[in-house]
This record gives structure tokens, C-alpha cells and sequence, in this order.
């Protein structure tokens, strides 16, 4: 963290200025009040879903535990940019110091990279539940668990490092002003007065990389889920299957839609605006939506809601 302050330190010192949301809006107070909602929202939400892992024994199981990784991975997301923007707002005040800019980036690059790598065991266990179902409580074990959840956090720490020293260690001696909300990686790139096109390209195939490698894991869990439920006899246990993998297939295609878009399409598919747009999506929609789509679609989350609730409430 140290090394972090050291570089940014090296652009200046000057602040930066976030142009934000709410300066193209007619409504911003209006904005501003729904953002804050859906924050608290998202707060909420994945904090009630760690709390039903956490407390019911029958939701102690892998797939629970990389739910409840996903939950808290969300909650910090969206801490990282939503109450610096509304906070902003609120006192009229825009501006964002090198090094919150650069730690901003660090934490936001983090937990999109752990991300990445989360969904991918995900995915592997489901595949290991549906298609190994004997094996399941030996391959997929505590220590795998945890095993599995450090590597997804120390591989996205390792993202979030390299590309904030980078970025925050290039020359900015233009204009100061972020189009956007938060210290978004091409957003700060465009204040550069150096020639970035080489980073630009080092980003783009680390970006495939970083797609590439847990989407081939989701795509060979899930055409192997779907040979194994194929041959399946039972159509409960069909349906119990395409159940569970859809939410998760549903959460995917999300999550690495709107990382397609920001961090691998040419300069000619971005505009400011569109960029906001989609970074609103996936910074501050994506953390309210994942809950919602494992807790509303899963009886057996829905049933230790219910259990709860009872056991509080009802004498």
C-alpha cells in the first residue's frame, strides 16, 4: 500500500477532478437520492445473504461459501465508488487527491479481478457437485474451499497492483478532469499527455487473459453440466440442476458483458457518457442484482430467510 502512495505521488500531487453523474443531469438531487437507495440496498442485501450463510448449518456447503465470497466481494465494490460520489454531491465538492485516486483504483481493480476468478470456482463447483456427486464432499473439501477463495483475492490483488502503479505513475501535466465518477482506469488514461498506446495494448491482453482463462473454466464446467444432465433419469434432478447453474450462468454474462465492453472494445465504441452508463451498471446495479438472483430463485436461501424470520418474530 505504501509503494502505491509512493508512485501516485509522482504525478504531482495535484487533485484530480471527477465530473461525475449528476452535472449532465436535470435531476440530480432525484439521482442522487435513487443511488443512495440502491446503495443501502446492496448493504443490506448481501449483508442479510452472509448472515443466512453464516447462521444456517444446511447453507454450509461450497457453494454457499463461494456465495457468500461473491456477497462480500459486492459490498466492498460498491463502497469503493458510491459514497465518494454521493458524499461529493452532497458537499459540492468534486475533487479526488492522486493518492485516494490511486487507492481507489487498487481496491476497484482488486475485487473486479477476484471476481473474475470467483465466478470461474463457481462454476468448477458445479461441476464438481453435478458430475462428481460421490466425490463431491472429498474433492471439494474446507481447505480446497478456502484455497480456491484466497487465490481469486490474491490473483486480483495482483491485477489491482500492477495496473494502478502503472497508471498513476504516468505524467498527467494537461487537464485534471475524470470524466467519470470514479478513478476508472481508461477514464484516467485519456489525462495522460504521454504516449499510452503500448499500455493500452499491455491492458487489452491482459484483460483477454484475465477473460479468457476463467471463462474456458466456465465454458468446459458447463458443457460438461450439460452432458451430465442430459443422461440424467430423473427430471427433478434436471430441474433441481438447471435451477442452480442458471443463476450463476445468469450472474456470468452480467458481470463479463459490461468488463467486455469497458476494458476490450476499440476507443472508437467509447464515449464518456456510454462509459458512465455501463460503470453505473456493473459498480452500483451488479452488487444489488447478484442477491436478489441467488437468494429469489433458491429455495433453500429462501427457506433459512424464512426460518429466521420466525424464530425472530414470531413468539
Amino acid at each position: 500500500m505504501a509503494n502505491i502512495t509512493g508512485m501516485v505521488n509522482h504525478t504531482g500531487g495535484s487533485d484530480f477532478i471527477l465530473m461525475g453523474l449528476f452535472r449532465q443531469s436535470k435531476h440530480p438531487a432525484l439521482i442522487c437520492v435513487v443511488i443512495f437507495v440502491v446503495f443501502l440496498m446492496a448493504l443490506s442485501g448481501n449483508a442479510v445473504l452472509i448472515l443466512l450463510i453464516h447462521c444456517d448449518a444446511h447453507l454450509h456447503t461450497p457453494m454457499y461459501f463461494f456465495i457468500s465470497q461473491l456477497s462480500l466481494m459486492d459490498m466492498v465494490y460498491i463502497s469503493v465508488t458510491a459514497p465518494k460520489m454521493l458524499l461529493d454531491q452532497v458537499v459540492g465538492v468534486n475533487k479526488i487527491s492522486a493518492p485516494e485516486c490511486g487507492m481507489q483504483m487498487f481496491l476497484y481493480l482488486t475485487l473486479v479481478g477476484s471476481e473474475f476468478f470467483l465466478l470461474a470456482a463457481m462454476a468448477y463447483d458445479r461441476y464438481m457437485a453435478i458430475c462428481h456427486p460421490l466425490r463431491y464432499p472429498v474433492l471439494m473439501n474446507r481447505r480446497v474451499c478456502l484455497f480456491l477463495a484466497s487465490g481469486c483475492w490474491f490473483l486480483g490483488s495482483v491485477d489491482g497492483f500492477t495496473f494502478t502503479a502503472v497508471t498513476m505513475t504516468l505524467p498527467f501535466c494537461g487537464s485534471r478532469e475524470i470524466h467519470h465518477f470514479f478513478c476508472e482506469v481508461p477514464a484516467v488514461l485519456n489525462l495522460s499527455c504521454s504516449d499510452t498506446s503500448l499500455y493500452e495494448i499491455f491492458i487489452y491482453l491482459c484483460c483477454v487473459l484475465m477473460l479468457l482463462i476463467p471463462v474456458t473454466v466456465i465454458s468446459s464446467s458447463y458443457l460438461l453440466i450439460l452432458l451430465t444432465i442430459h443422461r440424467m433419469n430423473s427430471a427433478e434432478g434436471r430441474k433441481k440442476a438447471f435451477a442452480t447453474c442458471s443463476s450463476h450462468l445468469t450472474v456470468v454474462i452480467l458481470f463479463y458483458g459490461a468488463a467486455v465492453y469497458t476494458y476490450m472494445l476499440p476507443s472508437s465504441y467509447h464515449t464518456p457518457e456510454k462509459d458512465m452508463m455501463v460503470s453505473v451498471f456493473y459498480t452500483i446495479l451488479t452488487p444489488v442484482l447478484n442477491p436478489l438472483i441467488y437468494s429469489l430463485r433458491n429455495k433453500d436461501v429462501m427457506g433459512a430467510l424464512k426460518k429466521m424470520l420466525t424464530v425472530r418474530f414470531v413468539p
